[in-house]
């Protein structure tokens, strides 16, 4: 009577044929599997150039989200001009604040090699540009002046002396008077024996020849000012003359940068210093090639080329910054340590992502920017202000530094955020500011329908991934293999899963088993032994709890009938496995009005969905068989031996049934397991799943011996998600187990207790014998009991 609600074991699985895989389909299948939606959003948000149109990617990881995503604005940013270069150069004026100078695309190194050119020419031209003749004839000539405006002084002074018999002595920059006697300067144990008169007179006539002398030589500081001026002018013309012929070629080069134009100005005026301060003759005793002097130039006038595109590499960039944290996403300031205090300059400013990606795209993770300090709200103020800031952690941290405040850079980039959808629906709700900034929304789905077009663009992935990966070339048998494990991973037979790492993983494994066998190729075989490699790896705790059952420790029976006890099926999932065993159910009914009690909840081991699922029964019982009288029942349901949370629906089927079997006390066929969850009006709804938890149970049975009675009943609807192995579909085919799908109560009840459920007629009534009127009576007549204790409580009271 019920055998149309049977399976044929052609359902129980995709029916794939070779002719699906065509070569011109495959030849035609370009990028990633699908996600046409998310493609287009993706377009949308590249295009749109305003302001706020950055880009949030949401889907699950493995869905390929950032491959497309890459793949995408790599094609895209070629067509693109590409970027302008920066660097920062020292400021003369106040060294604390690096200057920032904007270079057309691609000519920061060579701008900076310009500048090592230039330190060359500056170390080869100094001093050897003050040893030359000319200067040195110029420098010659200016001495010779102050000496000769000195040396007539002296005259002065010196025929005055002789006048009055004293004689005027020079050494060096010091002058002595001495007395004279007979034409001969008289020493001093000579001048003690003259008389006194006369040596009076010699004091005297010094001190009128000293004030003379001061009155000659008052102006010498200004002769010595003019000398110096005169020698410091001679200089700088002569550091001006020789670097006149290094500017002109970098400023011809130059001369529509205008950053540049400017800065060679102030190197240009800055190098005068330099030059006369260490590069002069007699300044400085090191060589003139020494590496201390090109280190002291190139610490003082080579640029820091912040970011510069590749002459070989044209178009935007397309940046993806793994580790993003502040430093990596904004730029450093790197320090070295100078007697126990940490200095810096604009030499060692590094760059981060921003500055990479500027012009271009950045793309980031959602989840490491909003785990990593004070990211996202540098991300949010730096896309406001549109400039980038280099700031020193350092400094925050009241560290003692010397800090620089590089000049900020204009920002122009479109940054793709790439998440889970938590986390876009939490920032959408909890900061007001994502949705202004992020305005284009890419959402990637998980599964993806199964077209010609779709099988196509999965094969040749496959096959690509294959081929890039250096593994052995896939069959068809093992591209169709791959494509039932994808459907099996979207519990559906017309999708695909939008998961294709875990297809990509398999090939992998599949590869290495190949050639332990020496195979040419990867087959269906070696996909087959992949995945149940894996299978086998993952599988100690479900090997555990099959064990349990089997030794008796886990009571779960496989034939007979037994009243208010039922087979319903789970799913765990621990760590990175997956698997469905069969669980326990029982239910006790008896007089009162507690209701239906759901044990699990009373304990706080059942969760919210379960607990509704339970709730919903006292919906149905109300519903089909307490119309004419008050529903007055109290039921406990338990899922006997488990100790962990319960969560889902997927058990109120099984639940009904069995409450319903304690109160008729038809026994339910243990050979049996179900799963499926209901509404109030008894219409029974898909559950996820479903293959793990038919193989679970298939598991046990098959340990034990398959009999041919053994079964599972499944909703209806989820006919379409049925993947199941090759294993299960043999028993099947053998008449050794069987698969029903069910579409309400009544379809259910009949197959568990070989019986009729019966059909309500127009009256309200079920046929006589039927389950469901066993049902009705039964609560009636626990209904007129209750009536009958309420009036003797009254009659006593």
């Amino acid at each position: 009577m019920l055998e149309h609600l049977k399976l044929p074991p052609s359902a129980l699985k995709l029916a794939l044929d070779l002719c699906e895989l065509t070569p011109g389909q495959i030849s035609r299948a370009r990028g990633i599997v699908g996600q046409t939606r998310a493609q287009a959003a993706l377009a949308f948000g590249v295009a749109m150039k305003a302001p706020g149109y950055n880009i949030f990617v949401m889907g699950e990881p493995g869905t390929g989200r950032l491959s497309m995503v890459s793949h995408y604005l790599n094609g895209h940013a070629e067509q693109q001009e590409s970027p302008l270069s920066y660097a920062y150069v020292e400021n003369f004026e106040n060294s604390r604040e690096p200057v920032a100078v904007e270079l057309p695309s691609g000519e920061g190194q060579a701008f900076s090699k310009d500048i090592e050119k230039l330190i060359d020419n500056i170390l080869a031209t100094f001093p050897a540009a003050f040893e030359s003749p000319s200067y040195q004839q110029k420098k010659t000539a200016i001495e010779r002046r102050f000496n000769q405006r000195y040396n007539a002084a002296i005259d002065l002074v010196d025929t005055k002396a002789r006048a009055m018999s004293v004689a005027l002595y020079r050494d060096s920059d010091t002058i002595t008077f001495l007395p004279i006697s007979n034409d001969k300067a008289l020493d001093e144990e000579q001048f003690t024996l003259l008389p006194q008169a006369e040596r009076d007179a010699f004091h005297q006539h010094t001190e009128e020849l000293e004030e003379y002398l001061g009155d000659v030589l008052l102006e010498l500081p200004q002769w010595r000012r003019t000398l110096v001026e005169e020698l410091r002018q001679l200089d700088t013309d002569t550091i001006k003359l020789a670097l006149e012929p290094l500017f002109s070629e970098l400023n011809g080069k130059y001369q529509n940068v205008d950053d540049v134009i400017t800065y060679l100005a102030e190197v240009e005026k800055n190098l005068g210093n330099t030059i006369s301060n260490f590069l002069m003759p007699g300044r400085n005793q090191e060589s003139r090639e020494s590496p201390a002097k090109r280190a002291m130039l190139t610490e003082q006038y080579l640029p820091n080329i912040l970011v510069d595109c590749k002459h070989d590499t044209a178009g935007a960039p397309v940046i993806y910054e793994p580790h993003p944290i502040y430093q990596n996403l904004f730029g450093r300031i790197e320090y070295v340590s100078d007697q126990g205090t940490l200095v810096t300059n604009y030499r060692r400013i590094c760059p981060g992502s921003l500055h990479r990606a500027n012009g271009g795209y950045l793309i980031l993770d959602a989840e490491k920017i909003l785990t990593y300090p004070f990211v996202w709200e540098g991300l949010k103020r730096a896309l406001q202000a549109g400039k980038i800031e280099i700031e020193s952690p350092y400094s925050e941290l009241g560290i003692n530094t010397i800090t620089l405040k590089p000049e900020v850079i204009p920002l122009n980039v479109k940054v793709v955020l790439v998440g889970s959808r938590d986390i876009y629906y939490l920032l959408e709700e909890l900061d007001s500011e994502f949705n202004e900034m992020f305005r284009v929304l890419a959402d990637f789905d998980d599964h993806i329908k199964r077209t010609p077009d779709h099988i196509a663009q999965f094969t040749q992935l496959m096959i690509t991934q294959a081929r890039d990966s250096g593994a052995k070339p896939l069959t068809d048998a093992a591209l169709l293999r791959l494509i039932e494990h994808s459907c099996r991973l979207a519990e559906n037979q017309n999708r695909l899963s939008a998961h294709v790492n875990l297809c990509l993983e398999i090939i992998a494994e599949a590869n290495l088993l190949a050639g332990q066998t020496k195979a040419g190729s990867i087959d269906k075989t070696e996909i087959e032994l992949a995945l149940s490699a894996r299978e086998q790896r993952n599988g100690r705790i479900a090997e555990a709890i099959l064990e349990e059952m089997l030794d008796g420790t886990i009571l779960i029976d496989t034939d007979g009938t037994a009243v208010g006890k039922v087979n319903g099926l789970t799913v765990m999932d621990i760590g990175g496995s997956s698997f469905g065993a069969p669980a326990r159910i029982t239910t006790t009914v008896h007089p009162g009005s507690r209701g239906i009690v759901d044990i699990e909840r009373e304990v706080e081991l059942g969760q919210p969905i379960h607990s509704k699922g339970v709730m919903i029964l006292s919906g149905y019982l109300g519903h089909c068989y307490a119309q004419q009288f008050p529903l007055a029942i109290s039921a406990s349901i338990a899922m006997e031996q488990s100790y962990g949370h319960i969560d889902g629906d997927s058990a109120s089927l099984a639940e009904l049934c069995c409450l319903i079997s304690a109160l008729t006390r038809i026994p339910i066929d243990q050979g049996m397991a179900l799963t499926g969850s209901i509404n109030q009006y008894g219409e029974v709804q898909a559950i996820g799943g479903v293959n793990e938890k038919i193989e679970g149970f298939f598991s046990l049975c098959a340990a034990r011996g398959l009999t041919g009675k053994q079964a599972v009943i499944i909703p209806a609807s989820n006919k379409s998600n049925l993947m199941l192995k090759q294993e299960v579909i043999a028993a099947v085919e053998q008449d050794l187990f069987a698969i029903y799908t069910v579409s309400n109560v009544d379809e259910t009840l009949s197959l568990l207790m070989g019986q009729d459920a019966g059909t309500m007629n127009a009256d309200g009534q079920y046929p006589e014998g039927s389950i469901n009127f066993k049902a009705v009576e039964r609560l009636k007549e626990i209904s007129d009991m209750s009536a009958d204790d309420d009036k003797e409580t009254e009659t006593g009271a």
